[in-house]
Formats: structure tokens, C-alpha cells, sequence
């Protein structure tokens, strides 16, 4: 049975920075590439980062450069390095695992997490 548990959200204050976790177990963790995506109320499910098995890393434009994906194979971890977090980026942060790759279709990932709430005040 394959888990995928968000952690890390909490509620600051703009120019602030949060470091999400995704810990994953019931899957070769190795074999997969991993995504956040993210939902804010009343909009639809947002694509925010991608790193493949090997290390590739791919971002929506508007956290390029301020967010920050990796990965611990040897910790069944991906993380989410959010910096310089803005309002704009308060939702629901959802990790995800891929076994096809297709950076940003949300179809191509099999497994979701429960998702952790991001909060960032003005």
C-alpha cells in the first residue's frame, strides 16, 4: 500500500520560508519521479515542481527561482524549499509520484498525498 504524508505547511508571514516533506513508503522510491502540486481555494490544481528519478528538476514559472525541489533516496523523502513566499502562494501543497515522468500532467502521477496548508500572510 503505497503512502505519500505532506508535511511541513504552517501559516507565516510573506518573505518567510517553509521547507514542505514528503515521506513516502510502499513503493520503490528510487523508481519514481516526484511532484508538488498545489491548490488554492477556488482554483484548480496547480503544477509547482518535478524532479525525476535522476535529479531533473522542473518549475511552474511563477516559483521558478524562489522554490527549490529535492530528493533523499536514501530517506524515501522529496522535499519543497519555498522561499520568499508571497500571499499568492497560500493553498494546499499536494506531493505526487510518477512512474512515467511527463513533468506537470497531473494524470502521469499515480499517487497523492493527503496535502499540507500553506498559509502566507501580508
Amino acid at each position: 500500500q503505497v503512502r505519500l504524508v505532506e508535511s511541513g505547511g504552517g501559516l507565516v508571514q510573506a518573505g518567510a520560508s517553509l521547507r514542505l516533506s514528503c515521506a513516502a513508503t510502499g513503493l520503490t522510491f528510487r523508481n519514481y519521479a516526484m511532484g508538488w502540486f498545489r491548490q488554492a481555494p477556488g482554483k484548480e490544481r496547480e503544477f509547482v515542481a518535478h524532479i525525476s528519478w535522476h535529479g531533473l528538476t522542473y518549475y511552474t514559472d511563477y516559483v521558478q527561482g524562489r522554490f527549490t525541489i529535492s530528493r533523499d533516496n536514501t530517506k524515501n523523502t522529496v522535499y519543497l524549499q519555498t522561499n520568499s513566499l508571497k500571499p499568492e502562494d497560500t493553498a494546499v501543497y499536494y506531493c505526487a509520484a510518477s512512474g512515467q515522468g511527463l513533468p506537470g500532467t497531473a494524470a502521469a502521477y499515480e499517487f497523492w498525498g493527503q496535502g499540507t496548508q500553506v498559509t502566507v500572510s501580508s
